[in-house]
């Protein structure tokens, strides 16, 4: 089945302008009514180094980046020798004619050259882009005005005559492309259908917003730096603190202080700067402290790879600091996940009175997907807090009681002076460890505090119940988490349309594992295949550790750039082709 899609990479270095270019053309495409599914691959260095925006765009949901494009805008050499080959047959290459070439080996797969002048069409060289993507308003069949309009908005806040200058270089680049070159009438499927346009990381800001979070603390590292970057305008006028911190220590530090003063908290890292927060989860579970922490994943160890994908902090995030304590760990899958996750976290955070922790992933946070709706009425629950004390007997700050769950009084409240320390401690919060340890006190309160997770279990599985995604009694069920969801989706797809019946499995909550929800659709199951981005299979063997069931089907990559869907299609087919060695899903635990 062929969908009406265009596809378009736009090359370059870092400086050139390449994301400006991106979030224009998607922004364009969004308001003509088509869905958008963008990734920009980028390296560490400032300036310099090659940069990759791979967009698609159609009139269905569109699930993953484009393996090969209608139209690459390269805006230097680099980018023509290493992706002119990737143009399919009838396309072409949009490129700065007066410093940079298009060879014959360039077009062997059928590659249009299209060549600008850039000099007879702008005055200025930093304009090239938007002269080349002027010349792909045309070739796409897409409205010039809708063009002016996105760059009257990106440069709104400089001079009007700098406004002026790029509708006149992108008009240039339009019509130098209307007497050369033929359109490549592709037979998109316009509309007036309006979507937003925006990442995963600006949808767990907007969450934190929403969810009314008052204090964001970070320091900034990539690729969780969008949040920070989306807050520090954003947030002020909304009532939010947004700090940044000297490191991560001091940033993790801040929110469980902003927490335990009653306010909603988050910070946000990657797994390096999570290496550094850990200490402080732990003091947040010890403290019993709402707390929501973002760790968005990326190639590790040590600095590892600043800015490629990888999901492999799962069992990073599962051990954050030293002993026990209650903490809950969800996996979002997609932009609007990563919204409603963000906002359930705080109710979760302050209802439980332990760390929230997310773990995203460098794809799922950084790339750019139209969202056709987020819905900003967000229920609030701060879980219970006690507004005045008027019982004889003395607050008990870490009272044992059925649930777990003790009686939150926030720092002020009358009558309710108490301890809190890093210690352990008795119900009022006085330590028990400077002079002699009491064992059954210590015993006490972990059982108290570990009473909680039943029941946060309860609530989660209610929440977000694991359910298989697909056909009934599917040949192959894909299993996967994180980021990897859109790409199952379109194997799913994909897999259908050519005679194999499939489904797929998707884990969300990671701790506390809903291990027996998990067991009943599994159960259900012909052939398991997990995909996700590790080496180890970590969320394969957190799978086995939780329920016995033990997936010996696996596609792992671990090379920093993101599954291409027809290499995992065609590993998923092999796989198919041989007989199952699957080991028989576990009946229970």
């Amino acid at each position: 089945m062929k969908r009406k899609t265009v596809s378009v990479w736009v090359g370059g270095a870092a400086g050139d302008g390449i994301a400006s270019v991106g979030e224009s053309l998607a922004k364009i495409f969004a308001r003509n009514g088509l869905q958008v599914y963008a990734y920009n691959s980028y390296q560490s260095v400032i300036r310099g180094g090659h940069t990759w925006w791979q967009m698609r765009a159609g009139s269905e949901k569109v699930y993953t980046q484009p393996e090969n494009c209608h139209l690459l805008i390269a805006l230097n050499q680099d980018t023509i020798d290493q992706h002119a080959l990737g143009v399919e047959k009838g396309g072409g290459v949009l490129f700065n004619a007066d410093r940079l070439q298009m060879r014959p080996e360039h077009m062997s797969n059928g590659a249009q050259s299209m060549g600008l002048p850039m000099s007879k069409l702008t005055k200025l060289p930093i304009m090239q882009n938007t002269v080349a993507t002027g010349a792909f308003m045309y070739l796409t069949e897409l409205p010039l005005e809708s063009l002016e309009k996105a760059l009257s908005e990106r440069f709104a806040k400089k001079k009007a005559d700098i406004v002026q200058a790029n509708i006149e270089a992108a008009r240039a680049g339009f019509e130098f492309a209307k007497q050369n070159w033929k359109k490549l009438e592709l037979g998109l499927e316009l509309s007036n259908k309006q979507r937003l346009v925006m990442t995963g990381n600006q949808a767990i800001a907007v969450g934190a917003l929403a969810a009314n979070c008052k204090f964001y603390s970070a320091y900034p590292m990539t690729p969780a730096s969008g949040i920070l970057h989306f807050l520090a305008p954003n947030g002020p006028s909304r009532g939010m603190c947004v700090k940044q911190c000297e490191d991560e220590i001091a940033a993790m530090n801040m929110a469980v202080g902003a927490g335990q003063m009653g306010a909603r908290a988050m910070t946000g890292t990657s797994g390096g700067g999570f290496a550094l927060m850990t200490e402080a989860v732990g003091l947040a579970g010890m403290l019993e402290t709402p707390v929501v922490v973002v760790n968005v994943q990326r190639g590790g160890p040590s600095t590892g790879l600043p800015t490629k994908m990888e999901q492999g902090d799962l069992f990073q995030i599962l051990g954050a600091s030293q002993g026990e304590f209650p903490r809950i760990i969800l996996a979002p899958q997609t932009i609007v996940d990563a919204f409603q996750t963000t906002t359930d976290s705080f109710n979760l955070a302050d209802k439980y009175q332990c760390p929230v922790l997310i773990l995203s992933d460098l794809i799922l946070s950084e790339h750019t997907e139209t969202v056709d709706k987020l819905d900003l009425n967000v229920k609030i629950d701060r879980g219970e807090i006690v507004t005045e004390w008027t019982s004889a007997d003395v607050y008990k700050r870490y009272l044992d009681t059925p649930s777990g769950i003790s009686p939150r009084a926030l720092p002020g409240t009358r009558g309710t002076l108490y301890v809190s320390a890093s210690d352990e401690h008795n119900e009022r919060g006085e330590v028990i460890s400077d002079v002699f340890t009491d064992p059954p006190t210590r015993k006490k309160m972990v059982e108290k505090r570990m009473r909680k997770v039943d029941n946060a279990r309860k609530e989660l599985a209610k929440m977000f119940p694991p359910k298989l995604e697909g056909t009934p009694n599917a040949d192959v069920t894909l299993v996967g988490w994180g980021s990897t969801a859109n790409l199952l989706r379109a194997l799913a797809r994909r897999l259908e349309e050519q005679g194999t019946k499939t489904n797929i499995f998707l884990i969300k909550v990671v701790a506390p594992f809903l291990a027996d929800e998990t067991i009943a659709e599994l159960s259900k199951c012909k052939r398991l295949i997990m995909v996700e981005q590790n080496f180890t299979s970590q969320m394969a063997r957190l799978l086995r550790m939780e329920t016995g069931i033990h997936i010996t089907d696996r596609i792992l990559k671990y090379d920093g750039e993101p599954f291409v869907a027809t290499e995992v299609f065609n590993q998923i087919k092999k796989i198919l082709s041989k007989a199952s060695a699957q080991t028989p899903v576990a009946a229970g635990r």
